[in-house]
């Protein structure tokens, strides 16, 4: 039998969070729907390479160039030590950077500062592009920046609420699909030029492991939004 204080407190969570709940359930509309995470796959590239860019940087390492491609892959080259913590960190910066943003903008959010949310997010982009060093890739931070310009700038405030959020939601979900898509190639034997199996050539750590630690951070990253969010 179903406790009625659990009853209770789910309503209350639905009723005063609707916005919050729309948002999500149209983020994960957009990433479990082939068609459309298709077309925005990219979004999550983009915040992906950034985060091998960023902390390259952090690193010490020389930041050489971006590139994304229209098969939404991207690669981000930096030059240095071919081997040591810095390299390692570098390769380990991709895949939660999306989750982890996805958590930093909850947090925004959820402390009504989703107009400067926006802003960060496409400062974010700027600094992508300056190092993005093809035309496609150009292209892709450019137009994401340009929506995202364009709801901070000219939105009204319940807009901007619900835009931010669902920004939120699809890092956090595409963050935990890009995870799914990682394990099923490494599954079908594409081994030797991910992210995970560059870290185990680097370690001598499984690249399993690697992929599990990936899973992870974008698990616990989507609990922890959720419990920012609608708490």
């Amino acid at each position: 039998m179903i406790d009625a204080d659990l009853i209770d407190t789910v309503l209350a969570i639905v009723d005063g969070h609707r916005s919050e709940l729309l948002a999500a359930a149209l983020a994960l509309l957009a990433v479990l729907w082939s068609v459309s995470w298709r077309w925005t796959r990219t979004v999550v590239t983009i915040a992906h390479e950034g985060g091998h860019g960023l902390v390259a940087v952090l690193a010490g390492r020389g930041l050489t160039g971006i590139r994304l491609h229209p098969d939404t892959s991207g690669v981000t080259v930096s030059t240095g030590a071919r081997r040591g913590p810095g390299l390692v960190f570098t390769f380990l910066g991709g895949y939660p950077a999306p989750s982890l943003l996805g958590v930093g903008g909850a947090a925004l959010v959820a402390a009504d500062r989703s107009r400067l949310m926006l802003w960060i997010a496409l400062g974010l982009l700027a600094a992508t592009l300056i190092h993005v060093r093809n035309v496609y890739g150009a292209v892709a931070v450019l137009a994401t920046g340009g929506l995202v310009a364009a709801v901070a700038g000219w939105g009204w405030p319940r807009l901007q609420d619900g835009f931010a959020a669902a920004l939120c939601w699809f890092l956090l979900f595409g963050g935990l699909r890009a995870v799914r898509e990682l394990q099923r190639g490494r599954s079908r034997g594409r081994h030797g030029d991910s992210d995970a199996d560059m870290l185990a050539w680097l370690t001598r750590v499984p690249g399993g492991m690697w992929a599990a630690f990936f899973w992870l951070v974008a698990a616990v990253a989507v609990i922890a939004a959720a419990w920012i969010m609608l708490t």
